[in-house]
């Protein structure tokens, strides 16, 4: 374990997004400096002490980044590895490559997880159309994912027994996994927090909704047995454990009748955790700053029940009335532009 760093010291943040923007909130209230790194557009630019955009192939820009931080640590896994051997060379990463490697692939994710004995949805590798067909047999119903840089639903097929495989195929095209259909009844994520003395903290599972493969809200209390509740918090920590990692992770689980499945990991603040603004003394961006600052992690105790809402799109029309409403807070991201499917904010409504 290294010494904390003391106020003053610059956290480096790869990725420019909103995840990005609230960390470098978090860490200035504690007295830390953030530096981001972004390809492109950085919302997080706006509330940070100092931005470099530039690809993360421009080796020189990489160098000074790296030189000029106390410690790096991310908003986004799909950094390559090339970016990460130079970083590391010159200043530690936090989380660990190897928390990186394993969430950046589909595939190790789920072999990970099953050598720890957890539960996943049953999977196969597929490479080809050839791959999949095999893969498919004996099944009614079916999600093909890309092994690589999916999100929000993107990379993924769903497939019915009868359909053109090659077609589905088609649409991915690239190293895939398919996961089997799992009967589940509820979609919950556990945010878990380990420090560099090996410390593990973890806030109250929340109940996720989503709409098109996008996170709509989550809700806490999660409405789950106490027992499954239990479950769900130790399952997380033995996760980031294993990992031997540090930061603040997101664990998404599917309740099913047979028990809890590890649907996936994010080896970072997430969106499932935001709630956690209007719900906790200390939320999830300041655990993870503390963490990779060296501090002790803080109180993740529950003090109000929450439920987080994600503007998406034209919800945000709807401000106006949301700024009218009581018990309600408000973040935006300050992206420029509108889209459809696009996060423009959220909101966390504490719930009386």
């Amino acid at each position: 374990m290294t010494d904390p760093l003391q106020p003053g010291a610059t956290i480096g943040i790869l990725g420019g997004g909103q995840l990005g923007r609230m960390l470098s909130v978090a860490a200035s209230r504690l007295g830390y400096r953030c530096h981001i790194y972004e390809p492109g557009p950085a919302p997080a630019g706006d509330v940070a002490h100092a931005v470099t955009t530039a690809p993360y192939e421009d080796e020189a820009a990489i160098r000074a980044f790296a030189a000029g931080v106390d410690v790096v640590t991310y908003e986004f896994e799909n950094v390559p590895a090339s970016a990460l051997d130079l970083i590391e060379s010159i200043v530690p990463i936090r989380p660990n490559r190897r928390a990186l490697a394993v969430s950046q692939d589909r595939l190790e994710e789920k072999d990970f997880l099953t050598g720890l004995g957890l539960a996943t949805a049953p999977y196969a590798r597929v490479d080809s159309a050839a791959d999949l067909a095999a893969a498919m047999q004996g099944q009614d119903r079916a999600i093909l994912k890309t092994r690589r840089f999916g999100y929000d639903g993107k990379g993924q097929v769903r497939i019915t027994a009868g359909d053109d495989l090659d077609a589905a195929w088609a649409q991915v095209n690239a190293p895939s996994v398919l996961e089997g259909f799992v009967d589940f009844s509820a979609e919950i994520s556990v945010i878990v927090a380990r420090g560099q003395n090996g410390a593990v903290a973890a806030y109250d599972p929340g109940l996720n909704v989503h709409r098109d493969g996008i996170l709509r809200t989550t809700t806490i209390p999660c409405g789950q047995p106490a027992r499954l509740v239990t479950d769900a918090v130790l399952l997380a920590g033995r996760i980031v454990t294993a990992l031997d990692y540090v930061g603040v992770m997101g664990v998404e689980l599917f309740v099913t009748p047979q028990g809890l499945i590890v649907n996936e990991i994010a080896p970072r603040v997430h969106n499932s955790g935001h709630w956690t603004q209007a719900g906790c003394a200390v939320d999830q961006f300041e655990q993870h700053i503390r963490a990779v600052a060296g501090l002790p992690l803080g109180d993740g105790r529950r003090y109000a029940d929450v439920m987080m809402e994600n503007l998406i799109g034209d919800d945000m029309d709807r401000l106006p009335g949301l700024l009218a409403q009581p018990d309600t807070q408000i973040h935006l991201y300050g992206k420029a532009e509108v889209k459809a499917g696009r996060k423009m904010g959220h909101v966390n409504i504490v719930r009386r």
